[in-house]
């Protein structure tokens, strides 16, 4: 069965889906739309987000399905292997999935990515450093880059 639930966040009103089993979308909405009951993976996926925003958490241990294309997968399982408080860019994602060339691609991919901040596709940056590419807004990228920024590198240590 699935479950769709609206949660509020610091960043908005965040909608947490799964299949009874894992959580298959966490993302951003204007607007709550229809929802069905709130499931225990659902109720557990805003706990840990909540620690995250609160600074209290670094890493998520939800069970989460990614469904899309072989590549998207590729991407979105590299993005999960870029430690809190980092960024990569573009470039740096294509290499690490074996295809150099694809920065655009990898761009796409992220634009694509279902579940928000577990998955975080906030942590990939431009060549230049800039802000770039982010399909909830600028500003939130900016402010999870900040959240993740401002935590001491002891907690971190401390939390793996």
């Amino acid at each position: 069965m699935k479950h769709k639930y609206y949660y509020q966040t610091p960043i908005g009103e965040l909608c947490i889906e799964d299949n009874g089993y894992a959580i298959t979308a966490i993302r951003l909405e204007k607007e709550s739309n229809t929802m069905t009951e709130q499931s225990v993976l659902a109720k557990e996926a805003y706990k840990q987000l909540m620690e995250y925003f609160e600074k209290k958490r670094t890493t998520f241990n939800i069970p989460i399905y990614l469904e899309g294309t072989e590549f998207q997968k590729k991407v979105w399982n590299e993005l999960r292997k870029i430690p809190y408080g980092t960024t990569l860019t573009y470039k740096d994602i294509a290499r690490k999935i074996g295809n150099e060339k694809a920065s655009r691609a990898v761009g796409g991919a992220n634009n694509k990515n279902p579940i928000l901040i577990v998955v975080p596709c906030h942590r990939v940056v431009g060549a230049n450093g800039k802000l770039v590419g982010f399909a909830c807004g600028i500003e939130v990228k900016e402010y999870l880059l900040q959240l993740e920024k401002d935590v001491p590198s002891t907690f971190i240590k401390d939390m793996e």
